[in-house]
């Protein structure tokens, strides 16, 4: 059969409320055009994030009755932790609440003020964190990651002649490690191959610096090499992932992506003496070594999670979603980052609003008009969480892409909802001429797009 299908029922459902666009101005109007002000209840289809909004299965659900709550040395513990080593292969397991706490205790751990973290391109809150501590956070994604019309099927690469003239540059011991992201979200959720993986490993290697993988999506990365790596067409995803972390020191995880859970995540190395130093900065910050600020019932879910994160009926079905959407507003014209990834589609904000200029936020008001149209959430990644400022003159620089991003929970909405969201966006895309920028009103220092506050720009552009 040509037709791929959802494979699972549906057992429970959630009612969602229709609003029309009259109230959805006074409700983003409220939330100073920033989706993540918006109420849950007034948004109609939720693309703001993949994080921790999917769907668990009747055996996650029977998991969280087995859910073991006892403080220290849990059986829930047990499960998860030989969950995690049976795909990853990593000696030392360590739980935290999601991904983010992960990457501050890992980067607390190793990184020193003024020393730079290599990255195919790091997401928000890796970048923060590293920043947050005083290092210096370096995308280095191939050059064709950095153009989201060009066809690549490993866009999300390390170009890693650039990784080597970086540390020849600065000098080894100034990279306490080098992370890849896979797949790469800020880059267009895009994969990278098991090739580059391997050489970027070597080089990091070569000089003694431990190579890092941040994981959230690995079972997507893994999938992609099956599909389009020469070499791994006959291997199972369980088997391309273990030999991803065989690569790797060891890795940062939210399992609130491919653990399919609504919450958690956990730290891993192969190095007891850094075990133990986060293990303490753990207990200080999150809870014992054994439960890492989760319930029982989380980690039981997150053990059966990465198992059927792994089902090639899923992995299948998961990448075909997004297939369909990207492919579907493609066809009209929408400029999106191609091929489509593995957990978004994102459209090239930049490409469809030329005449919206950077610093006027063409992704953040796309969001808005989106929302505006139909009630979908979804998320600017462009000048408004990239944005930096130049530290001489202290002007704002606006961001390489400008991209706005539709995020899948995993096993939430049907094929009719995603035509819905097509046809909302071809609707948009018929008047973006009409659309006008945004301006800032209010920022925070940190992690800005989180909280800040927007106006519409009125006038000719």
């Amino acid at each position: 059969m040509k037709t791929i299908i959802e494979p699972f029922r549906i057992k429970a459902v959630e009612p969602i409320r229709l609003t029309s666009r009259q109230e959805r101005g006074a409700i983003l109007k409220a939330a100073h055009h920033n989706p993540f002000y918006l109420a849950a209840r007034d948004v109609l289809i939720d693309l703001l994030t993949d994080s921790g909004t999917g769907a668990m299965s009747s055996e996650q659900w029977a998991g969280l009755m087995r859910g073991d709550e006892s403080y220290a040395g849990s059986r829930s513990w047990e499960r998860f932790e030989q969950a995690v080593k049976n795909v990853m292969g990593f000696k030392h397991v360590i739980p935290t609440h999601q991904g983010r706490a992960a990457e501050r205790i890992l980067f607390a751990t190793m990184v020193k003020e003024g020393q730079v973290v290599p990255n195919n391109t790091h997401f928000d809150t890796t970048r923060a964190n590293v920043e947050f501590i005083g290092g210096r956070a370096v995308d280095l994604v191939i050059p064709e990651g950095k153009r989201p019309e060009v066809v690549h099927p490993f866009k999300g690469n390390m170009d890693v002649a650039a990784l080597q003239a970086l540390i020849a540059e600065v000098g080894a011991e100034q990279v306490p490690l080098v992370m890849l992201t896979i797949t790469n979200n800020s880059g267009g959720g895009q994969p990278v191959s098991m090739a580059n993986i391997r050489e970027v490993a070597g080089v990091a290697h070569q000089h003694d610096i431990p190579l890092y993988l941040d994981a959230c999506r690995f079972a997507e990365n893994a999938y992609f090499i099956k599909l389009r790596e020469e070499g791994f067409g006959d291997k199972t995803p369980l088997e391309i992932a273990r030999e991803m972390f065989a690569l790797a020191d060891g890795c940062t995880m939210s399992a609130k992506k491919d653990g399919l859970a609504n919450i958690g995540g956990f730290l891993c190395t192969n190095d007891a003496l850094l075990a133990q130093q986060e293990k303490n900065l753990l207990i200080l910050t999150e809870g014992f070594p054994t439960y890492g600020g989760l319930a029982g019932r989380d980690l039981e879910a997150i053990a059966v999670g990465l198992e059927e994160v792994l089902d090639e009926d899923y992995l299948e079905y998961r990448l075909a979603s997004i297939r369909y959407l990207g492919e579907h507003i493609a066809r009209v014209g929408v400029p999106i980052v191609q091929p489509p990834g593995g957990h978004a589609i994102y459209i090239d904000a930049r490409a469809m609003l030329p005449h919206i200029e950077p610093l006027q936020y063409p992704g953040q008001a796309l969001v808005c008009e989106l929302y505006l149209e139909a009630g979908i959430r979804s998320v600017e990644i462009g000048s408004v969480m990239f944005g930096r400022r130049d530290p001489d003159s202290g002007e704002e620089l606006p961001a390489e892409m400008e991209l706005v991003r539709l995020a899948l929970p995993r096993r939430v909405y049907t094929q009719s909802h995603v035509d819905y969201v097509v046809e909302a966006i071809v609707n948009v895309f018929e008047r973006r001429d009409a659309i006008r920028g945004m301006k800032m009103t209010w920022q925070a220092p940190v992690l800005r797009h989180f909280t800040a506050k927007f106006e519409p720009l009125t006038g000719a552009h």
